[in-house]
C-alpha cells in the first residue's frame, strides 16, 4: 500500500511519524493508499523552502516562468490517461469527464502561460508638474492552495499557474480524499526544470495540516475551494496574519424556466448541469424555478432526461453519465435532505433514495416536486444528481426566489425572450449567470461568487491578478 511523501524542495520527503489517514475508492470501497497527516513542522518546512525558492523566482521575467509552465503543461499531456485514471479511481469521476479534467488542466497552464508578456501596471498623471506616478503588480509571495476533491487535478494548476507566472511560490494541500492525483503531478513536476521550492505539496486533514499552513506568518495568501464553514475555519486562522484571502466557497444555483422557454433544451441542459461529476460541482444548478403553466410538460421531459442517466462504477465502464458520491458522509448527507423534503411535503417522482449496486456510495437521479422555498432542500447546498422544483408564477417571482440565498455563485435562466434574459443578467444577484446552456465556465472568465460563495474569484486576467499586490510609485523628476 503506498504512503505518499510529502513533495517540498523539489523532493519526496517522508514526515515525521505521526497518524496517517486512509484513502479509499468511492465505487468499491476498497482502500487505495495512505497519507501522512502533516504535522506543524512539516508545514513549516513546507513553507520556509517555498519562501527562499520565491525571492530568486520572482527576479526572473515572466517570459521566463512561463517556460516552466509549458513543461509542466506537456508532461500533463504525454501522461493524460494515467492522470485520468487516478483521478476516477480515488474521486469517482467517469473517465471520459477525467479525460477532460486532465486536458483542460494543461490547456489552463499554458493560458495562464501566456499572460507572462500581458501583465500589467498602469501609468497615472500627477497633480505635481515632473512627477511620474507607475502602478506596479507585484508578487504576494508564498501562496497556500488547499483544495477539495471534486476537480482535485485541474485545481492544482487553477491555483499553481497564476501563483507561479506573477512570480509567487506555492504550498499546495490537497484533499485528503483525493492525494494520488496530486503525488501524480508532483512527480511529473520533478520530470521539468521548475526550480526547486516553487511548487510544493504538504498532505493531511483540514484541522492540522490545513490550520498550520493557514496560521503560518510567511504565508501571505490563502486560496481555498470547498464548503462556508471550512472557509470561515481559514478566515480566522489566518485573521492573525492579515494575509490575502481567496475563496470559493459553494452554492445554491437556481435554474429560471419561464413559459416561452425551450423546454427540451432546458430540461436536457439541467440535467447536464446536475449529473455532472455526480452533482458534486459548486456552479451545479441546485434548485429549479418553472413558470406553472409549463411546469408539468417541463417536469415530464426532465424526468425522462433523469431517468436516461446512466451511473455505476466508472472503471468498471465507461459508457456511464456518473460515478458515486465521493463518500458514506456525502450520501448520507444528500439522503437526509431528500427525507426531509419528502416529510415536508415534497414529492419524489424519480428516484429518492441510495443505489444498491453493491458497492460504493451511489445515489439514484433525483427529481422532486411540491417544494417550498423554505424547505432544507431549496436552502441548503446539496451535491449531489438531485433536482428540487418549485412552480413559480412568472418572471418577478421567479428572480425574488432565486436571490433568496445566503449563496451567490451561479445561476441560470432558460427564456426565449431577450427581455427577460436581460433582466435576469441585471437582477440576479450572483456571480455567473448562464443563458439557455449548461453550468460551466470558461478559463478566460472570471469565476468568482457573492455573499457566502466566496471572496475573490479564479480564471481570466482578474483571477490572475488575485495573485499580485499593488505597489505605487512616485517618481519626481
Amino acid at each position: 500500500m503506498t504512503l505518499h511523501q510529502n513533495f517540498i524542495g523539489g523532493r519526496f520527503i517522508t514526515p515525521a511519524p505521526g497518524e496517517v489517514i486512509d484513502v479509499f475508492n468511492p465505487a468499491r470501497d476498497n482502500k487505495i493508499s495512505e497519507i501522512p497527516d502533516t504535522t506543524a513542522e512539516g508545514v513549516a518546512e513546507a513553507v520556509a523552502t517555498a519562501n527562499s525558492a520565491q525571492r530568486a523566482w520572482e527576479k526572473l521575467p515572466p517570459i521566463q516562468r512561463a517556460g516552466y509552465l509549458r513543461q509542466i503543461s506537456a508532461k500533463i499531456r504525454a501522461n493524460a490517461e494515467e492522470i485520468a485514471r487516478v483521478i476516477s479511481e480515488e474521486q469517482g469521476k467517469v473517465l471520459p469527464l477525467a479525460r477532460v479534467e486532465a486536458a483542460f488542466t494543461a490547456d489552463y497552464i499554458d493560458y495562464m502561460a501566456e499572460w507572462a508578456r500581458r501583465i500589467e501596471g498602469e501609468i497615472l498623471p500627477s497633480d505635481r508638474p515632473g512627477e511620474n506616478i507607475f502602478l506596479f503588480r507585484q508578487p504576494v509571495g508564498v501562496v497556500a492552495g488547499i483544495l477539495p476533491w471534486n476537480f482535485p487535478f485541474f485545481l492544482i494548476a487553477r491555483k499553481m499557474a497564476p501563483a507561479l507566472i506573477t512570480g509567487n511560490a506555492i504550498v499546495i494541500k490537497p484533499s485528503e480524499e483525493t492525494p494520488n492525483n496530486a503525488a501524480l503531478f508532483a512527480q511529473l513536476v520533478t520530470e521539468t526544470d521548475l526550480p526547486e521550492g516553487i511548487f510544493n505539496i504538504v498532505y493531511g486533514r483540514g484541522a492540522t495540516t490545513g490550520k498550520a499552513l493557514t496560521t503560518n506568518p510567511d504565508v501571505r495568501m490563502v486560496s481555498f475551494t470547498g464548503s462556508v464553514d471550512t472557509g470561515a475555519r481559514i478566515m480566522a486562522d489566518a485573521a492573525q496574519n492579515i494575509c490575502k484571502m481567496n475563496l470559493e466557497l459553494g452554492g445554491k444555483a437556481p435554474a429560471i424556466v419561464t413559459a416561452d422557454a425551450d423546454l427540451d433544451l432546458a430540461a436536457k441542459a439541467i440535467t447536464q448541469s446536475r449529473v455532472l461529476n455526480t452533482g458534486q460541482v459548486c456552479n451545479a444548478a441546485e434548485r429549479i424555478y418553472v413558470d406553472r403553466t409549463v411546469a408539468a410538460e417541463f417536469t415530464d421531459k426532465l424526468v425522462t432526461a433523469m431517468r436516461a442517466v446512466r451511473y455505476g462504477d466508472p472503471l468498471a465502464s465507461e459508457d456511464l453519465d456518473m460515478g458515486p458520491i465521493i463518500n458514506r458522509a456525502g450520501l448520507d448527507k444528500i439522503d437526509t435532505l431528500v427525507k426531509s423534503a419528502i416529510s415536508s411535503g415534497a414529492e419524489v417522482v424519480l428516484g429518492g433514495k441510495p443505489a444498491d449496486l453493491g458497492a460504493g456510495s451511489h445515489y439514484e437521479p433525483t427529481v422532486l416536486i411540491n417544494c417550498r422555498q423554505d424547505m432544507e432542500i431549496i436552502q441548503k447546498e446539496t451535491f449531489g444528481p438531485v433536482l428540487p422544483i418549485v412552480e413559480v408564477s412568472g418572471l418577478d417571482e421567479a428572480i425574488e426566489r432565486s436571490n433568496d440565498t445566503t449563496y451567490g455563485l451561479t445561476s441560470s435562466i432558460y427564456t426565449s425572450n431577450v427581455g427577460a434574459a436581460m433582466r435576469a443578467a441585471n437582477e440576479l444577484r450572483f456571480g455567473e449567470t448562464y443563458i439557455n446552456r449548461e453550468n460551466f465556465e470558461a478559463m478566460q472568465g472570471f469565476h468568482a461568487g457573492r455573499g457566502k460563495s466566496g471572496i475573490g474569484g479564479a480564471d481570466g486576467k482578474h483571477g490572475l491578478l488575485e495573485y499580485t499586490e499593488t505597489h505605487m510609485v512616485y517618481m519626481q523628476n
